[in-house]
């Protein structure tokens, strides 16, 4: 196999991004050979721009079972992440899930099983890991040159969403369509890299407001507080309300600390460790010396196009994936846990009841806006399931 045949499961925003720089000749060992969505428009844009070079598909399982693909990326709506994935698996077929892995623990639980028994290379669309500064960050963080994180805090508000963005489609914002709001649509990414660079907490507290800002159901403004097994603390605040937000990721750690920010990453180095620090200083009002040095980095960024080759070669050749599918479940878990700890106004303990989760989310889900409301409802809006099928 000298290129990999691509088939794209949902053609809307992310759909046909992927296909778009597969087109342009960005991701040369791939091919896209088949395309499935069930809103006809969507189909029709696709027949439109792959110049009738990809099979159009209406029902995503009738695709899969049509020889003309050896991989599949999985661009639909959240909840039916690991369905298709699992039908991928099914069939021997190679997958790449957009972020975020499901909704909610217990369902992608169930996926990673499936693709432990499944012959197959799966991967995640955590496309920000390839961005040189947070790699940068993660190789200092895990040389051990810094000893241990002390402290972590993200201040992640550069979502502003104005209320137009929520009512283009019934699905969005809602827990039956969406499973959450900022956490679960806009966040995933951070989320990943939190735990990617700095580890899984042991404990997650969490206060957040449904609808603060805007006419939706689900949370649109977060601060968490989360304690890791060594002791070290983290915050993490995010909203879709501010005018002007920030997007500022701090590690203090025993001999440095490290910044990123407007997609720079600033290390300040101490002289001195604070734990040494602390014992020897005789001085009360004492401070430890900083330097801030220079931070050299490769300037890569390949973003979903870095993704998707480190994909191809995972599947020809037997390369690293940038995330495997396996470790989506971390930053969902993340997430999970900060809705579990509002819901139940308790501090959560990692790992939590999946069972207590889904059944509290069931709860909403019962209650919400969209109810019981056909997949027809995506017709109306760019982002589509991929099948008429559950």
């Amino acid at each position: 196999m000298k290129q990999v045949r691509l088939g794209i499961i949902g053609f809307g925003n992310m759909g046909s991004g992927h296909f778009n720089y597969i087109k342009k000749g960005d991701c040369p060992e791939i091919v896209v050979t088949a395309i499935a969505d069930i809103n006809p428009q969507r189909l029709e844009y696709a027949k439109e721009v792959s110049e009738g070079k990809a099979e159009l598909f209406d029902d995503a399982y009738k695709m899969l079972d049509s020889g003309l693909i050896d991989a599949a990326v999985v661009a639909v709506p959240h909840y039916d992440h690991p369905v298709f994935a699992k039908a991928c698996f099914e069939r021997g077929i190679h997958v790449m899930v957009e972020k975020p892995a499901g909704v909610y623990t217990k369902h992608v639980k169930e996926m990673n099983e499936a693709a432990k028994k499944a012959n197959v290379v799966f991967g995640m669309m955590f496309n920000q890991r390839t961005n040189h500064v947070y790699r940068k960050m993660k190789e200092l963080v895990d040389s051990g040159k810094y000893g241990q994180i002390r402290r972590t805090n993200w201040l992640i508000t550069n979502w502003f969403r104005p209320q137009s963005y929520y009512d283009s489609g019934a699905w969005r914002a809602t827990w039956s369509g969406e499973g959450g709001g900022v956490l679960m649509n806009q966040c995933p990414h951070q989320l990943d890299l939190w735990q990617w660079i700095c580890g899984m907490p042991s404990r997650v507290s969490a206060h957040m407001h449904m609808g603060k800002w805007h006419d939706i159901e689900v949370e649109d403004d977060v601060t968490a507080y989360v304690e890791y097994p060594n002791g070290a603390t983290g915050v993490f605040i995010t909203t879709t309300g501010d005018g002007m937000g920030s997007n500022r990721f701090e590690i203090q750690m025993d001999a440095a600390k490290l910044v990123v920010e407007d997609d720079k990453l600033r290390v300040w180095e101490f002289e001195t460790s604070v734990p040494e620090y602390m014992k020897e200083c005789t001085a009360p009002f004492g401070h430890i010396e900083t330097r801030e040095i220079e931070i050299e980095t490769d300037g890569e960024n390949p973003q979903h196009c870095g993704v998707m080759n480190a994909f191809a070669a995972a599947i020809l050749r037997g390369e690293p994936l940038v995330a495997s599918g396996l470790e989506g479940i971390n930053g969902l878990t993340l997430s999970n846990a900060m809705h579990l700890s509002h819901w139940t106004n308790s501090m959560v303990e990692l790992p939590f009841d999946d069972d207590l989760y889904y059944n509290e989310l069931m709860k909403r889900v019962a209650t919400s806006r969209r109810k019981d409301e056909v997949k027809a409802v995506f017709a109306d809006t760019s982002d589509t399931y991929g099948s008429k099928k559950k």
